[in-house]
């Protein structure tokens, strides 16, 4: 054998090396690609149900934010409407309500100051320049 046949028979044997190398990487490619078209497979049985709970939920969700809204909207439409009613009740008896009580509260006054302030007969006293005189030598000085 002359070194031109040795050097195809190694070429012949690295070549049938790399194509046995390359035929089982590519079966454990295959291996690994069907391993991954049932996982994915799986995947999309399990999801499309989880997606269209999801659609559902969501669109019941919306549904419930709009109940929420218009009541809402009811409560604020409410609050403004005991708004306006406190400020009409306070503009038409306010007013009149508290003229009332005021005049009552000076008649009151007026009337407890007209007791308080009359001295019993007996404790009068007379103003004589500059001095008080007891009511007993108020009316010898008259007389």
């Amino acid at each position: 054998m002359t070194g031109g046949e040795v050097a195809g028979i190694l070429v012949a044997v690295f070549w049938a090396i790399l194509v046995s190398f390359l035929a089982v990487v590519l079966a454990r490619l295959a291996q690994t690609l069907r391993a991954t078209t049932k996982l994915v497979a799986d995947v999309t049985e399990k999801a499309v149900p989880l997606l269209a709970d999801a659609s559902a939920t969501v669109r019941s969700a919306q549904t419930q934010l709009d109940k929420v809204d218009a009541i809402a909207s009811d409560v604020q439409e409410v609050t403004s409407n005991a708004s306006a009613l406190a400020g009409t009740v306070a503009s038409t008896f306010g007013g009149p309500l508290v003229k009332v009580a005021a005049f009552g509260y000076g008649v009151r006054r007026a009337l407890g100051r007209e007791r308080r302030d009359a001295p019993p007969e007996a404790d009068r006293r007379t103003v004589i320049v500059g001095r008080t005189v007891p009511s007993g030598r108020r009316r010898k000085q008259k007389g």
